[in-house]
């Protein structure tokens, strides 16, 4: 009798292969590279800073639910990198201070949130194999060991870019709760400060838009003398 004729063992080992490689942590982090350039082309092409000057449109002004749908927009937005004072301003300009506050932090917490998840699922074993520098070092052990009051910090001084504060936790081993609750807590004052100085634009000389704007100065200077000290200790040791 004839010998059985064997499984084709090399279709199901190119497969296998090209799953892994599809699925490896380079392939993922590729990915998460090509959906956050193609997230930024996008903002650039439908240029969201034009609310400023054209105002939010009729069809969407129906109250509670415009200020849900800033939010909603304002966390994809901060996910394709647009800076968040503009998007704060905004927020206050269209809504008021209380109402662009809400829109604001909302948003603030859904595109940090957005942002950890992509970063974790898709970039964290990629880039944690670069953690070789002594900063990097640093950075991850801080988060990893005291993510809620690291990240607590980051937010009430805005000296470390939204975006890399949010993919630094992502590639740390801080947990997803801490990140968020530390994010929503952290960014009260400053975004109130923004969403303030948005609502009162037209009274430039107004205690309420002096008071918003002499708060970001110093924290900007705060933020500035603690990353300088940072610094500093850091290549001391």
């Amino acid at each position: 009798m004839l010998d059985p004729v064997p499984a084709a063992r090399p279709a199901t080992g190119l497969a296998v292969r090209c799953t892994r490689a599809l699925l490896s942590p380079w392939s993922r982090f590729s990915l998460l590279v090509a959906v956050l350039l193609g997230a930024a082309a996008t903002m650039l092409l439908l240029e969201p800073q034009r609310l400023l000057a054209t105002g939010w449109p009729a069809r969407f002004s129906g109250g509670a639910v415009a200020v849900i749908l800033f939010g909603v927009g304002y966390g994809v937005c901060t996910v394709a990198f647009v800076p968040r004072p503009l998007l704060n301003l905004a927020a206050g300009a269209l809504f008021g201070t209380q109402a662009g506050l809400a829109a604001a932090l909302a948003g603030t917490v859904l595109g940090a949130g957005i942002s950890f998840g992509l970063g974790r699922v898709l970039g964290q074993d990629a880039l944690r194999t670069l953690l070789r520098g002594r900063w990097l070092k640093a950075a991850d052990g801080q988060l990893s060991r005291h993510g809620f009051r690291s990240m607590l910090a980051l937010r009430l001084f805005p000296g470390v870019p939204f975006a890399a504060a949010n993919y630094c936790a992502a590639v740390s081993r801080m947990g997803y709760p801490p990140f968020l609750v530390a994010t929503g807590l952290g960014s009260i004052p400053n975004t109130a400060a923004y969403v303030v100085a948005g609502s009162e634009a037209s009274s430039p000389t107004s205690p309420a838009f002096l008071a918003a704007m002499g708060f970001i100065v110093l924290t900007g200077i705060g933020a500035a003398v603690v990353a300088w000290r940072k610094r500093h200790r850091l290549a001391a040791e």
